[in-house]
């Protein structure tokens, strides 16, 4: 393999980049990081082979230029392209570049990040393979028709962006009067995010979780799960703490969203590392597709920790060519991992964003503990980019023991010079209702309001 594959661009920065380069180089890969001027300098830049400037800090002129990350992989003699996640991650228009100059792309076909990447073109295909979904529409051309299809769907509605992720685009209509303006600010928000204001709508549903599982295939036909994480903890649609195996849900439940998610990867010959996301109705337990993510995700060390399955490198070794080494029976899920993504903001004046230099980094070490990061004492945390600083990730036998790790594991975590989050995380690890496994998708938000009323609180 590492004969076919000789030398691979690293098209991303951050932590991301340190752990493709480390995966590469596991493998006798060398890499070739394309920086911004901002990181040039990075501890990515630093562990690369070699770091070829591709343009200002501003990622529009930087991460973001498909020909200048064409040009760098060309001009360095890279015979593939890992985009990491992000950025043009699930850009189809580069995988068709890389196609077109002959590199490969880590990652699916461009044909499948097409389809997947539109919304109502994945409902289509989820529908056709037979997965569950939530009642909704196909695309919405008027507030008008909005209407007259939410009310006879019944409310809470979702308006969401076609195109659209991230929360962006997507307006929760509570009653009929309020489509036209949920309609104008949806469509609005869609066309300057993705350049299509194109609409459809979803059933709402207050007591929900976050359930994806990861999927793995090759360009031969094989696909396999390496089972599903719950993603629940989120702040304004942006995942906070993930973990796997989803905690409180039935088995039977647990291998039919596995078998869902094989049944969509099948429907399209998904190639590579993708996953696909599930809404699960916390009152009823049914579940519904939402979306697939045709890129490796932030949280996938969660699922390599329960696996033993380095993904990054499978990724590379099916982009490759090479068949999958293993199939659905040789993998034994283990333990319980979590996840927490420690950012540079302030809890405490809402997550207010704080760049600067580190001047203190502290971090615990210890027997299944990993922390993936690009940041040390001494770095600069710029103004440009996610506000991400690192992930950390502990494994125990079972959830209550890797609960207990992470939780010490954040106790011995110091930053110092900027705010982070690390103080709301060590509130999360102590909640009630995520140690009973009652997570859902606004449990951040009132976890921000208890420790927000504790502090006013403490300050009368």
């Amino acid at each position: 393999m590492a004969a076919r594959l000789s030398r691979v661009l690293v098209a991303n920065r951050g932590e991301i980049a340190v752990r493709i380069i480390h995966a590469c180089q596991g493998m006798g890969i060398e890499t070739v990081l394309a920086a911004s001027e901002a990181d040039r300098d990075s501890l990515p830049a630093r562990m690369a082979d070699r770091t070829v400037c591709i343009g200002p800090a501003a990622s529009a002129q930087s991460y973001l230029k498909i020909d200048a990350l064409i040009a760098a992989a060309r001009g360095t003699g890279c015979d593939a392209l890992h985009p990491g996640y992000g950025f043009l991650a699930e850009s189809e228009a580069l995988a068709l570049a890389c196609e077109r100059e002959g590199i490969v792309f880590v990652g699916p076909t461009a044909d499948q990040i097409l389809r997947m990447g539109n919304k109502l073109e994945a409902r289509a295909l989820a529908r056709a393979a037979g997965v569950p979904m939530l009642p909704g529409s196909e695309k919405v051309a008027s507030a008008d028709e909005a209407r007259r299809i939410a009310d006879g769907i019944g409310y809470p509605e979702m308006l969401k962006a076609a195109a659209g992720g991230g929360g962006r685009g997507l307006k929760i209509v509570e009653r009929g009067e309020d489509i036209d303006r949920a309609f104008a600010a949806a469509s609005g928000e869609a066309r300057n995010a993705f350049g299509d204001d194109t609409l459809y709508l979803e059933r709402y549903i207050a007591n929900a979780r976050h359930v994806e599982v990861q999927v793995l295939g090759d360009a031969h036909g094989s696909l396999v799960h390496l089972g599903e994480r719950d993603c629940s903890l989120q702040r304004r649609h942006q995942k906070v703490v993930e973990e796997s195996p989803a905690p409180a849900l039935a088995e039977s439940r647990r291998e039919e969203i596995r078998a869902s998610a094989l049944q969509l990867g099948r429907g399209i010959g998904y190639r590579n590392a993708g996953t696909v996301e599930f809404i699960v109705d916390g009152d009823t337990g049914a579940y519904y597709f939402l979306e697939m993510n045709t890129r490796i995700q932030v949280e996938h060390p969660v699922s390599e920790m329960v696996s033993g399955i380095d993904l990054v490198q499978e990724q590379l070794r099916v982009a490759a060519g090479d068949r999958l080494r293993f199939d659905q029976r040789d993998i034994v899920l283990r333990g319980h991992a979590i996840e927490c993504r420690i950012n540079a903001e302030v809890p405490s004046e809402g997550f207010r964003p704080s760049p600067g230099r580190i001047d203190r980094w502290e971090v615990p070490q210890g027997p299944n503990i990993r922390l993936d990061t690009h940041c040390h004492a001494g770095y600069i945390v710029p103004i440009h980019y996610d506000s991400m600083l690192a992930k950390l990730i502990v494994y125990g036998s079972d959830r209550t023991e890797a609960i207990m790790k992470m939780r010490h594991a954040l106790q011995r975590f110091h930053v110092g010079g900027i705010g982070t989050t690390l103080p709301f995380l060590r509130h999360a690890m102590d909640h009630a209702d995520f140690a009973a496994g009652r997570v859902n998708t606004v449990l951040v938000a009132k976890m921000i309001e208890e420790m927000s009323a504790a502090k006013s609180t403490a300050a009368h």
